[in-house]
């Protein structure tokens, strides 16, 4: 097991700065926006709370939690929670409490591969829906999944991500409504990762699969994307009020009791007043899902301006480019022929940090990349919030700056040499 794609990404940029190098960090999915005065309040009025809180999560922030998903249309008790130092530690246990095989999407974030190797598993991999992202086409994983049980494997557990990283779009009612379908026919659990729920652009009904396979349906949050707070470490899992949901909570609690004991009694308490959604919060998020709508949507101009084939970003802070249309020329001028070459060639050449397509399952020959476009907000707490505070970002000189830099490399990356 190797270091996780995006941590390593952004220990390179780490490297390459020290060095003295360029470099245009588009690697590391971190929300990039400084943390809001009221949870730094909170977290360190909670300082002293050093004990042992109870392995499901202090009544407050189950009870938060619970009404954060109530407000968003999926009714929960507090008693159908359990909190996790992120909600990374908390999929990895409902992975392990689920047993069997594992049913990702293709292309699917890259720990979900990498827990269900951590578990002895290879993953089954099913191509999402034309356009969308995050979850796997419907008859696709009917077809896989009745593939791999004749073959002798024991699939038990499909992940899915709305909006989705690293495609950054949204899936549709259509195609989460026959995921659900699917899942019920094949009795298969739905781990549903919503950490960029809130992040969402555009208004409009959230295809939740809680909403249409509630008695199958594991949900998951944090606050590290929509409150840019990734190194507190504070998630939450919400589990179906069903036989199923009581017995994968009770084992995940029993695995969280050995691997983290509870959830750091200080970010409970921050947890417990963000989950509640104050007005100065929900405002503040606001500005977040505006500014990484803006430069999503003008990163996704810049690798389209340049030829390269990409899905209009829907939610979180990701674009997904492929080169495909460029591959005679990117393999006659630069020798180009896989992901990981044209990610090579942009880190050594132009200083430009993503992840091929192939770290998130894709095929290795595939030109695809993610891009996460945080890296551009600003050097500094001061730009970052100047930047959020902004009606529009793009227009602020260091990021209207980086988006011109990056066009020009894109550029030159096909030039003839």
């Amino acid at each position: 097991m190797t270091v996780s794609a995006t941590l390593a990404a952004n220990e390179a940029v780490a490297a390459r700065r020290a060095a003295g190098q360029e470099v245009l960090a588009l690697g590391f999915g971190e929300a990039g926006i400084p943390v809001h005065p009221l949870l730094r309040q909170r977290l360190t009025k909670a300082a002293g709370q050093t004990g042992y809180g109870p392995v499901a999560g202090i009544g407050p922030a189950r009870e938060a939690a619970a009404g954060y998903w109530t407000r968003r249309a999926i009714p929960t008790e507090a008693d159908q929670v359990l909190l996790g130092p992120g909600s990374k530690p908390l999929l990895f246990a409902l992975l392990h409490a689920a047993g069997g095989d594992v049913v990702l999407p293709k292309p699917a974030w890259v720990s979900y591969a990498a827990q269900s190797q951590l578990l002895g598993r290879d993953p089954i991999r099913v191509p999402v829906p034309a356009g969308e992202g995050g979850v796997p086409d419907a008859e696709a994983m009917d077809a896989a999944v009745r593939e791999a049980r004749a073959a002798g494997r024991d699939p038990r557990i499909v992940v899915v991500t709305l909006p989705d990283n690293p495609t950054g779009r949204l899936a549709s009612e259509q195609s989460v409504k026959a995921l659900c379908e699917a899942a019920r026919e094949l009795d298969l659990i739905i781990a549903a990762d919503e950490i960029y729920r809130d992040l969402v652009f555009e208004p409009g009904a959230f295809p939740s699969p809680a909403a249409w396979a509630p008695e199958r349906t594991v949900t998951t949050t944090s606050l590290s994307k929509n409150y840019a707070l990734g190194g507190w470490r504070v998630g939450a899992a919400r589990f179906p009020a069903s036989p199923l949901g009581e017995r994968l909570r009770e084992s995940v609690r029993g695995t969280a009791s050995e691997l983290w004991s509870s959830t750091p009694m200080p970010m409970q308490h921050a947890a417990a007043y963000a989950w509640s959604d104050p007005q100065e919060l929900v405002e503040r998020v606001a500005l977040a899902r505006n500014l990484h709508g803006s430069v999503a949507n003008a990163v996704a101009e810049v690798f389209t301006g340049a030829g390269c084939e990409v899905m209009p970003p829907q939610g979180g802070f990701y674009v997904w480019a492929d080169f495909a249309p460029l591959r005679d020329s990117l393999a006659a001028r630069r020798g180009i022929a896989t992901g990981a070459d044209l990610t090579r060639v942009l880190l050594e050449r132009f200083g430009i940090v993503v992840l091929p397509g192939s770290a998130f399952g894709d095929d290795p020959e595939a030109l695809t990349v993610r891009v996460a476009v945080p890296g551009i907000y600003g050097e500094s707490d001061s730009e970052r919030l100047a930047a959020l505070v902004s009606g529009d970002p793009v227009e602020m000189p260091w990021i209207a700056e980086a988006l011109e830099g990056l066009k020009e490399k894109l550029q030159a990356l096909t030039a003839s040499e």
